[in-house]
């Protein structure tokens, strides 16, 4: 028998090494709205939403200006922050536009629509909604059919205006 992980299992933080702790602050709190739960000394620090003890943590121990690993190099591709709803997901896509920050690209994978974008440090981050496990994709065979179309910004944005 196949071992399998317990199907309620999640990915539950990450812990990134960043170049500069401020600017990564700035990032993770005033434009994606984590909140700081705890700095650990003055070179690292933690950060959630809705009080968990930590979503994120930000560190600088292999010391402030740390470069980045060079392209063609493995390692981290993105992480995914999922938010709730389609609302929540179009809430934080108009604070970006707000504050005009370079968006890489927005998909539509029929399970879910996703934003990509990169923090300071250059790590890919996936804004994601899940639509409902009822209207996901499934080919004859009842296997999942994700795609990649381009996500309608227009669309989802128009989340908030049922919100007036």
């Amino acid at each position: 028998m196949e071992f399998r992980t317990h199907p309620k299992t999640r990915i539950g933080h990450i812990h990134l090494t960043v170049s500069d702790l401020e600017r990564s602050i700035k990032f993770y709190r005033d434009i994606l709205g984590f909140e700081i739960t705890q700095f650990y000394g003055e070179q690292a620090v933690f950060l959630s939403a809705g009080g968990y003890h930590h979503h994120i943590g930000l560190n600088t121990w292999a010391g402030a200006g740390a470069m980045p690993p060079p392209d063609g190099h493995t390692g981290l591709y993105h992480f995914a922050i999922l938010y709730p709803n389609r609302k929540e997901l179009a809430k934080v896509a108009k604070r970006l536009f707000e504050v005009n920050y370079k968006i890489d690209g927005a998909s539509d994978h029929g399970v879910s629509e996703s934003i990509y974008l990169s923090d300071p440090d250059g790590n890919g981050i996936e804004l994601y909604a899940d639509r409902r496990e009822e209207n996901w994709p499934v080919n004859s065979d009842g296997h999942l059919e994700m795609i990649t179309k381009p996500l309608n910004i227009i669309t989802l944005l128009a989340e908030l205006d049922e919100e007036n």
